[in-house]
């Protein structure tokens, strides 16, 4: 009884949410800019009017004042849409609709207010140095790095740019990781997860069939149809200047960018690993790690 109780609450709150959402979006639309006449100073109501936002959208009016109203009917994703391109609703208000609506959200999607993220993510890695950080978009390609990303884990402009594709065909690399068999699998299967929130992009599957053509351990991995959530990967690297190297890869979603991920590399306790990597920042390891690339 408790149970069925608190279904009901948590169902009265979100009714009343959505209801609350609805109008104070609605308020904010001027008629001008839903292409009606403004009305002159006859207009009462600010922003549309209930039965506007019905005619706009293509729905009874009865329906969406039911819908503000947050009665008990059947809503579809085509409507909710249309809803949401009449209010001008950005992509995250446009999920938020969905879910207030009870309905399951679509996608996340880039907001064009936040698109212009770059320099705020690049002075991000940048201050992370001396500890290896790198930006890559959905499909794991390359978008920026900064310099500790070059000379701890090689990356650099002449290797394939896909994390992924590089990490099984990119010598460096693997001449450098520790336990690298044992790590495959794990990367593998955080691509398949990330491949499955995104079921209809054909993004994912072109990086995975470029991945099978370059090589055969990538095609076994992938047909076990392992899953596994990014989070955090333990890693082991052997560099030529400094020895071995224990970090901790850490993945991080940008809420704002959805299309973006951060890739942190935080040094661990083991083999004096944080003093190494600031060595090798310093100007006597760089002009070091200018000879020894290639591990």
């Amino acid at each position: 009884m408790a149970t069925a109780v608190g279904s009901t609450d948590r169902k009265a709150h979100r009714r009343a949410e959505l209801r609350e959402f609805l109008m104070s979006r609605r308020a904010r639309v001027t008629p001008a800019e839903a292409g009606l006449p403004d009305g002159g100073a006859r207009r009462r109501t600010p922003g549309l009017r209930r039965e506007e936002v019905a005619v706009l959208a293509g729905v009874g009016v009865s329906w969406y004042q039911w819908l503000e109203q947050g009665r008990d009917i059947t809503v579809s994703p085509h409507v909710i849409d249309a809803v949401a391109r009449v209010l001008r609703l950005s992509p995250a208000e446009r999920r938020h609709l969905y879910v207030l609506a009870g309905l399951n959200p679509p996608a996340p999607e880039v907001d064009p207010e936040s698109a212009d993220m770059c320099q705020g993510l690049r002075r991000l890695i940048e201050a992370w140095m001396p500890f290896p950080a790198h930006v890559m978009d959905a499909y794991w390609n390359t978008v920026m790095y900064n310099d500790a990303a070059s000379f701890v884990l090689g990356m650099r402009p002449e290797i394939v740019q896909n994390c992924l594709i590089a990490f099984f065909t990119d010598p460096l690399y693997r001449s450098r990781a520790g336990g690298w068999e044992e790590l495959a699998p794990k990367i593998v299967a955080q691509f398949r997860a990330a491949c499955s929130e995104r079921p209809d992009d054909d993004g994912f599957r072109v990086v995975a069939e470029e991945a099978k053509a370059a090589s055969a351990e990538f095609t076994e991995l992938w047909e076990r149809r392992d899953v596994m959530p990014g989070g955090q990967i333990r890693k082991v690297l052997d560099h030529p200047l400094v020895g071995p190297l224990h970090l901790e890869s850490t993945q991080l979603r940008i809420p704002a960018r959805p299309d973006l991920a951060i890739v942190l590399h935080t040094p661990l306790p083991e083999a004096d690993t944080a003093a190494k990597l600031e060595w090798l920042a310093s100007p006597e390891g760089r002009r070091g790690a200018m000879y020894p690339l290639a591990g």
